[in-house]
């Protein structure tokens, strides 16, 4: 029941961002709605005991990603005059009344519902346990090492490729 509740949740506030990222007009908007989707997929793989696979979505994508697109949004510069006039009267209470009513039902979830957010070790299925560091780091370090290692050079390689592309400057003749 819970991760029904979860699932439905996260799933209306990624798609809620993923309309957000289409439709807005101003850049930063859409980037914020894209935050709003990533975070909420994160959770989602939370809720999926996927817990790498969670960090690694919040860390690189929401975290530097996303920052790097912000930063190439103010270089190109949004020089619109903002409205700072409140069109809604009743705006400002009725999202705080929103997020309050969002703080209360996690806050009855949590105290009510019969669950445990990270099962202990012991009592976790073996079967569930693919998205721990452990069960992606042993086979990526052992069975899978040289296409690891082959992917950061290919990386390393085309990075230095673009850099060097960037600055190539034709001589005239």
């Amino acid at each position: 029941m819970v991760e029904l509740a979860l699932f439905a949740l996260m799933g209306l506030g990624a798609l809620a961002g993923a309309v957000t990222v289409v439709m807005a007009r101003n850049p930063v908007y859409s980037a914020m709605g894209l935050l709003a989707t990533l975070l909420s997929v994160a959770v989602l793989y939370v809720v999926q005991l996927a817990h790498l696979v969670a960090a690694v979505q919040v860390i690189v994508y929401a975290g530097a990603v996303l920052t790097l697109f912000l930063f190439v949004i103010m270089l190109i510069g949004v020089d619109q005059v903002v409205d700072t006039d409140e069109r809604l009267r009743y705006q400002r209470p009725l999202v705080g009344g929103v997020a309050g009513l969002i703080i209360l039902f996690a806050a009855a979830l949590t105290m009510l519902g019969d669950f445990d957010w990270v099962p202990p070790a012991t009592v976790m299925n073996p079967d569930a346990t693919n998205g721990t560091v452990e069960a992606v780091a042993v086979p990526l370090f052992t069975d899978w090492v040289l296409a690891f290692e082959a992917t950061a050079l290919l990386l390393t390689v085309a990075a230095a490729g673009a850099i060097a592309l960037a600055a190539y400057r034709r001589r005239r003749v």
